[in-house]
């Protein structure tokens, strides 16, 4: 995903998009994702979460490669669709077995396999970055194949681990756990994900701009997302400490407070400086949220991880669109207090889906 976004204009400039024709592409990719954790959530209930981990993740890094030879509107909309179907069913198979290991670990250890998601976008955004002056079909042809084969060689490791799907597989009336949640809790961890994907979201497209509008140079504004991102992978590094001491519900919620309080501070302050340690604040604050929010789920099942997952989604995809509304009709800080508002609601509302 990190070398997909990040040679995305060599992509534009290939195919001679302008930018609504663009966001088309865009769009197409989203739409699948949604589609992926949809189905996803089905076949994961069904069949086990381990069958979602192999396929996609083969479908997921051959469609990269096929991106990377895709020409014209038609034919990179119609491959990005496989390319968000890929990442969706490998978004919830993925989680969903972090669930099921988390439970037979009997210890929390969720945030730090998101802390390897985080890792990987870095080192995904420097690859790309480091080799910007190779064609960018190269670049996707190599990535897409390694992680094909990649995957085809965890295929022994997965099987092996197949037992961990077992109470998915059996009827609901003998299962130990028969994971339900209430409509309304699924309801309020996807609000409350997606309110956190909000957040990532304007970190990824706006921090950089925000600091440009405060006068700082292009170097300097561009260090704002690599900053967020070393704070997210910080806190989720330390994150399942932090939650076996004090619990989940404490650490979202004080993390959520920080991220509030340090972005909202930075935006009163209106200095480059403090721009730089709002963000690195929304970073570390927003780190534990999610993987909280992803266990909480679990205990619905891989339909419910698939459920939160969709809607944290739509506001990954629809948070940066909406805060460009925002600031076009009043100013760029005014727009950004949406994930500081965002953020104030997680922390007000943790409690209420974290405590089982």
């Amino acid at each position: 995903m990190a070398v997909w976004g990040a040679r995305m204009p060599a992509v534009q400039a290939a195919a001679q998009l302008g930018p609504g024709r663009l966001a088309m592409v865009l769009l197409a990719a989203a739409a699948g994702m949604v589609v992926g954790l949809r189905v996803g959530g089905r076949l994961a209930h069904q069949y086990g979460p381990a069958r979602l981990l192999v396929g996609p993740a083969i479908i997921f890094g051959l469609s990269l490669a096929l991106l990377g030879t895709c020409r014209s509107l038609t034919s990179l909309s119609l491959v990005a669709v496989v390319f968000g179907i890929g990442h969706g069913l490998l978004d919830v198979g993925a989680n969903s077995a972090a669930v099921n290991l988390e439970r037979a670990y009997q210890r929390r250890i969720m945030s730090s396999l998101h802390c390897a998601y985080s890792v990987g976008a870095l080192t995904g955004a420097g690859l790309a970055a480091i080799t910007a002056w190779a064609p960018y079909h190269v670049l996707f042809a190599a990535i897409g194949i390694l992680t094909a084969m990649a995957a085809a060689a965890a295929i022994p490791s997965v099987r092996s681990a197949g037992h961990l799907d077992a109470p998915a597989q059996q009827p609901s009336a003998q299962r130990d756990d028969s994971p339900r949640l209430p409509l309304r809790t699924v309801w309020l961890l996807g609000f409350l994900a997606a309110a956190c994907l909000l957040g990532e979201g304007a970190a990824a497209d706006w921090s950089a701009v925000h600091l440009h509008t405060l006068r700082a140079s292009e170097a300097i504004a561009a260090v704002a997302y690599a900053a967020y991102s070393a704070a997210m992978v910080t806190g989720r590094l330390f994150g399942d400490r932090l939650n076996a001491r004090f619990g989940p519900t404490t650490v979202v919620r004080a993390s959520a407070a920080l991220a509030a309080t340090g972005l909202g501070a930075s935006l009163l302050i209106g200095s480059a400086p403090a721009a730089l340690i709002g963000w690195m604040a929304l970073g570390l604050g927003l780190s534990t949220a999610v993987p909280s929010l992803i266990s909480a789920a679990g205990r619905g099942g891989p339909r419910a991880v698939g459920a939160v997952a969709a809607t944290g989604y739509l506001g990954l995809l629809t948070g940066p669109a909406a805060i460009g509304a925002l600031a076009s009709l009043t100013s760029l800080p005014v727009a950004l207090a949406l994930p500081v508002l965002l953020a104030a609601v997680v922390a007000l509302f943790a409690h209420r889906t974290l405590e089982p």
